[in-house]
């Protein structure tokens, strides 16, 4: 699979860990950045990232800043993207099994290697079950990025 990754500088530390692991297991990696500790905003590399998979440059992605919070939020705002932040291997599997979560997002002062390599295994082995009831709320989360005309309104 091709997996882009990309960090802030709070990340930086973390993704040669992430790169590393996902290349030994087998996945082609698109690095996106942060290539050094130079402060840097997570948005421009969660963009980056997130228009990569949504215009189907890689299949998945891995986001990385300081707590994963604010780059997973950065790339929810890219029609396509379903990250959340996962810092157990749970989490990393269901999100993509149930909810067909297409990036991962990390916190690199949040987690420490291991278990980041350990959700990363659980992440990319992972695959959308298609079960009825999945399907079902996957599609009513799709209709509520579609519905543009009611920007801002309760339904």
């Amino acid at each position: 699979m091709r997996i882009a990754v990309a960090c802030d500088h709070a990340g930086f530390p973390l993704k040669a860990t992430v790169v590393e692991e996902l290349h030994a297991l087998g996945h082609d990696v698109v690095d996106l950045g942060a290539h050094d500790e130079s402060p840097s905003d997570y948005p421009d590399f969660a963009e980056a990232l997130a228009h990569a998979v949504a215009g189907g440059q890689a299949e998945r992605g891995v986001l990385i800043c300081g707590s994963g919070v604010g780059a997973g939020v950065a790339a929810n705002k890219v029609k396509g993207i379903r990250a959340a932040l996962c810092h157990d291997t749970f989490s990393a599997r269901q999100g993509v099994e149930d909810d067909d979560m297409n990036v991962l997002c990390l916190g690199a002062r949040i987690i420490g290697p291991e278990l980041a390599k350990e959700s990363l295994r659980a992440f990319a082995s992972a695959r959308f079950s298609g079960l009825d009831r999945h399907q079902r709320r996957l599609d009513k989360v799709l209709a509520i990025e579609a519905d543009t005309a009611g920007e801002g309104q309760c339904r």
